[in-house]
């Protein structure tokens, strides 16, 4: 495949793959037709490893990026209409950038980011990096981020928090500083039985209120005080079965009465 510079390509090593791609778009499905289509891909691969090389340091390998760029390319030689009078590369471009950045956005984000989100953390990483030749030895403010990348403070600040979800931490990780075994997951607290009661309890209030003092101070002796039937009994100067009576007579008025106020 001839290969020469031109002037309207950025690229120094850009192949004039015109005639091929005319030659492309009238042979029928083939061999020769395969192996056409396999030149052109392989006369643009080296562009589509510079786009590659754009994304490097972001937490996927060179290597995987390199390959998703080359399925980018392989999508763009095959949907590309030469017909219409653009040049490959101001269709390729963005094609394979648009591969790679979807790879991202699909398969490396632990958790589910918005488009939006992630552009600003883009943005926002840039300008750190860039701020971080200016002021050495410290981290640049929001404001020093949100003037360079020409954000609202309040969009950095999203930038920021999105710079912390690209990777969620396991909870069987080891706690930060901790030498003691313990994991994030211990730090989680658990289901607090007495939630369950919690309905009840209000429910029950007014009706406590409404009953005779005598029978509110018995079951406020037996279920608050935790006073036994015979230790009230002996407080209020009646039988323990009387006692035992009064509560099961006030415990079944009360069920019926919030029952009724809940139907």
């Amino acid at each position: 495949m001839p290969k020469r510079a031109s002037t309207k390509h950025p690229h120094d090593d850009a192949p004039d793959t015109a005639g091929a791609f005319r030659r492309l778009a009238a042979l029928a499905p083939g061999p020769e037709r395969d192996a056409l289509r396999g030149e052109i891909v392989e006369a643009w691969l080296p562009m589509a490893e510079r786009l590659a090389g754009r994304f490097r340091g972001r937490g996927e390998s060179l290597d995987d990026l390199r390959q998703v760029a080359a399925l980018g390319l392989v999508k763009a030689v095959d949907r590309y209409d030469p017909g219409r009078g653009h040049a490959f590369e101001s269709y390729a471009v963005p094609t394979v950038s648009g591969e790679i950045k979807r790879h991202f956005r699909d398969h490396l984000w632990t958790l589910h980011v918005p488009r939006r989100v992630q552009e600003l953390r883009n943005r926002v990483r840039i300008a750190c990096q860039d701020l971080s030749q200016t002021v050495p030895g410290r981290r640049p403010t929001v404001a020093e981020i949100a003037e360079r990348a020409r954000l609202s403070e309040e969009d950095v600040r999203v930038g920021l928090e999105a710079l912390e979800s690209f990777t969620a931490l396991s909870l069987d990780a080891e706690l930060p500083g901790g030498d003691d075994g313990h994991s994030l997951g211990d730090t989680l607290g658990g289901l607090d039985p007495a939630l369950d009661t919690v309905v009840d309890r209000e429910a029950v209030i007014p009706r406590l209120a409404a009953l005779p003092e005598r029978e509110r101070a018995i079951l406020y002796l037996r279920f608050f005080d935790d006073m036994t039937q015979s230790r009230i009994a002996e407080h209020l100067g009646v039988s323990q079965m009387h006692v035992s009576r009064l509560i099961n007579r006030c415990c079944d008025r009360l069920r019926e009465q919030v029952m009724r106020d809940a139907a």
